[in-house]
């Protein structure tokens, strides 16, 4: 592992298998690293496993096969004590904020209820550190005593970042964190994220299909397409960078308010098909593909600073 290397995924994968026994290979040969500080992306169409991944490198769902590291430990099948050290080293913020809290509790037990189960403190400095919590959010300690039916879903998710940040974990992976937020409300957000992780210097992982946020926001971009990691991107300018062909069509795919005469390029629709073991999995999407692409399954390629890809056209 590289010096100040957090995270590192080496060649994880994940089966599911249905009611009938039949095996799915979900997410296949992922490698990924995070380093302090810094701040990934994970983009792709809906069911192409990026919250599947999000799972697995927090630990709510197990690997099949492959490594996981943290801090340059082996992590990848912990088990009481040090799984439990593990959920509080890395957290992870889910889409929909309602979701995460039970309606029969108030925000404050809600709030402390994470530092009495770590045992990191008691309940009146638990409370007291709360409040602090909601304030660094921008919400007003009166909060405390409010049950989550009176909040909107922007001071939900400001809740739920409050929390998270103050178990002072390395790693914030948010899934989706944003999407089911106004717009207005979305920006605020992710403002708030980057501040707090500019004051803290936690890692933080997206999860989105929101190609332009994750180029305004992340150091590195991972673009997956059912279950691979097809291209990887350091760039501010994907736009000009980006090399693969779903790459492209995603952002081809962007409605601009800016240009409403761009033209729309629409792609086939995407075939979920987890069998394909020969070639590459986006030839029958692809409108470059030759013979060699249903062939011959094209490996990851460092091609510059700014990008590495898996497509044989290069």
């Amino acid at each position: 592992m590289m010096g100040n290397t957090i995270l590192e995924l080496q060649g994880i994968n994940k089966y599911f298998r249905d009611n009938t026994g039949n095996s799915f290979h979900v997410i296949k040969d992922v490698n990924l690293s995070l380093r302090q500080g810094e701040c990934i992306a994970i983009v792709g169409e809906s069911g192409c496993g990026k919250s599947t991944l999000a799972k697995l490198i927090s630990q709510l769902i197990p690997v099949t096969k492959g490594s996981m590291f943290y801090n340059g430990k082996d992590v990848t099948n912990l088990h009481g004590a040090q799984l439990k050290e593990y959920y509080k080293n890395v957290q992870m913020i889910f889409q929909n904020p309602l979701s995460t809290f039970s309606p029969r509790m108030k925000i404050g037990s809600y709030m402390v209820e994470p530092y009495l189960n770590f045992k990191l403190m008691n309940k009146k400095e638990a409370l007291n550190y709360a409040k602090e919590l909601l304030e660094t959010v921008g919400l007003s300690k009166d909060f405390i005593d409010r049950y989550p039916n009176e909040l909107s879903g922007g001071q939900l998710q400001r809740v739920v970042i409050a929390r998270t940040i103050g178990l002072k974990p390395d790693v914030i992976i948010c899934d989706e964190c944003t999407s089911a937020l106004d717009v207005s409300i979305q920006k605020q957000i992710i403002h708030l994220l980057l501040e707090l992780q500019s004051n803290t210097k936690f890692c933080n992982i997206f999860i989105t299909h929101d190609l332009a946020l994750a180029e305004s926001i992340s150091d590195k971009i991972y673009v997956m397409y059912l279950g691979e990691i097809v291209e990887i991107l350091r760039s501010k300018n994907i736009s000009r960078d980006a090399k693969h062909p779903y790459t492209k069509a995603l952002l081809n795919a962007v409605f601009s308010a800016k240009n409403t005469n761009k033209n729309i390029e629409v792609i086939k629709p995407q075939i979920q098909d987890y069998t394909i073991k020969k070639g590459c999995l986006f030839a029958l999407r692809c409108p470059n593909a030759s013979e060699n692409c249903y062939r011959e399954k094209p490996c990851l390629k460092y091609l510059n600073l700014r990008c590495s890809v898996a497509c044989n056209l290069y």
